[in-house]
């Protein structure tokens, strides 16, 4: 049998505007997604979850089910709406003060991210963070959230850094829609670790109470196939989308090898990244300042060389086998494995996770402890006048809950699991089609009904055994 440590934390995860909706309420600010999914036309950020209205009933099934915890993101343009105002927006200080208070009462205990994905759209127009500017505007909102929530003991600067800069300048699949820009790419990456690194330090050296940390996306890069060319384009992938800014994280600074990596990868694509010192004296600053990492971690990737021009398909509506990504001078993912993968073309491979605890814990020994802050299996789920049977997701948490079982065996310091999602959520480019969660959300009457996941998860508290996927409840 395979057990859970007593006291490992089994939390689910949201964030602000893929739960919250009320997108226009409260004197919430606009960001950018706002208007680049309108004019997309396929779906919008409304109603998503309606959390905004309704976080006492998703409270109320967290510990109705055995969520210990939850991830929250505040909505920066809820406490200033344009990013950078002088006066913060009573309206949405309360918001979170009584979403706090609700957390408390059913002793579901908050860890609050400050950016999820949601720059103000002023700021966000104004160059995002490739501009000094929202720099200083973050660790600005940072400072007054620290001080105006002492109720709050778990602060997170960012989320999943990588895939902010990669989805707006890479990908172009977040606003505001760039691609193939690696100069952005890296640019943006850097100055939101410098953002990170001063929020902290602030943090630190005013003595708030609690803990605070980042939260990077870490998918492992293996070589396809045992060719050096191979090997060579997965470590030029894991330095474009990991080492990069775990170095920036915990190192303070970039090491030789990383830099030559990033050169290598600017000079392919005529590309170029502006690191001053002083924000070197910033990351160094940092370095040792990190209460905990959270990993977010949803599959890994099989590269191969490729030097052919750049070519990105990205699978936004769950038709398996459409995803296509091939990086000039970096590498191309591969999907031909023997491995199997969800309709979104994403690898199901706990084995990464565990290898990417142990790689984290050897090459940044200064680390302190892991949280896997996402995890979790979309799918779409069949909705059974209420009986939502989602066995496969049962199987995908309790494999990679056992890979974090097997990193804890190997020494690694991992304390607990956020599941994504608490309830069903808006997906960025997937709208309402990928579901995640525990509770299947009916989005048009907002109703919400426990899945044979949620039992399941409510048996694995009180019990902490991982052997099997059934559960006694549900049927």
């Amino acid at each position: 049998m395979i057990w859970l440590p007593k006291d490992f934390l089994l939390g689910g995860a949201t964030a602000a505007y893929q739960a919250e909706g009320a997108t226009q309420e409260g004197g919430k600010g606009k960001v950018a997604w706002d208007d680049f999914l309108e004019k997309q036309g396929r779906f919008t950020g409304e109603p998503a979850s309606d959390f905004y209205h309704r976080y006492p009933l998703d409270l109320e099934l967290s510990e109705k089910f055995g969520v210990d915890a939850i991830r929250v993101s505040i909505a920066w343009s809820r406490i200033f709406p344009n990013g950078d105002d002088e006066k913060a927006n009573q309206e949405g200080i309360d918001f979170y003060h009584r979403l706090f208070e609700e957390c408390r009462r059913r002793k579901v205990e908050p860890y609050v991210t400050l950016h999820h994905f949601d720059t103000p759209n002023k700021l966000h127009k104004n160059n995002d963070f490739l501009n000094q500017h929202t720099i200083d505007s973050f660790v600005r909102y940072a400072e007054f959230c620290f001080e105006e929530y002492p109720e709050v003991n778990k602060w997170i600067t960012f989320n999943e850094i990588w895939p902010v800069s990669s989805g707006q300048y890479l990908l172009g699949k977040f606003p505001p829609g760039i691609t193939y820009d690696f100069s952005k790419t890296f640019q943006s990456q850097h100055n939101m670790m410098v953002a990170h690194a001063k929020a902290i330090k602030s943090f630190k050296d005013k003595k708030y109470p609690g803990e605070i940390g980042i939260v990077h996306s870490l998918e492992t890069k293996y070589p396809y196939e045992d060719k050096k060319e191979n090997e060579h384009a997965a470590f030029l992938m894991d330095v474009l989308s990991n080492k990069f800014v775990l170095d920036a994280t915990y190192k303070g600074y970039y090491t030789e090898e990383v830099m030559n990596a990033v050169y290598e990868i600017l000079e392919a694509n005529n590309g170029s990244v502006n690191i001053t010192q002083e924000d070197l004296e910033d990351l160094e600053a940092a370095k040792d300042l990190n209460d905990f990492l959270g990993i977010n971690y949803y599959q890994s990737n099989f590269i191969k060389a490729y030097n052919g021009p750049n070519e990105i398909s990205h699978n936004g509506t769950g038709e398996k086998g459409t995803s296509v990504f091939r990086l000039k001078g970096v590498g191309e993912q591969m999907f031909d494995m023997n491995i199997p993968r969800n309709d979104w073309d994403w690898l199901i491979y706990p084995d990464g996770l565990r290898d990417q605890m142990i790689r984290v814990a050897k090459d940044y020994p200064n680390y302190k402890k892991i949280y896997v802050t996402e995890n979790g299996m979309g799918y779409k789920d069949n909705f059974d006048d209420g009986y939502i049977d989602d066995t496969p997701r049962i199987d995908y948490i309790r494999k990679h809950l056992i890979a974090c079982v097997e990193a804890i065996e190997a020494g690694v310091n991992v304390e607990g699991y956020f599941l994504w999602s608490l309830m069903d959520v808006f997906s960025w480019s997937n709208g309402y089609n990928k579901r995640y969660g525990l509770f299947y959300v009916d989005f048009e009457t907002q109703k919400r009904f426990p899945k044979k996941s949620a039992y399941w998860w409510k048996e694995l508290n009180e019990g902490r055994d991982l052997t099997s996927n059934e559960t006694k409840e549900f049927e």
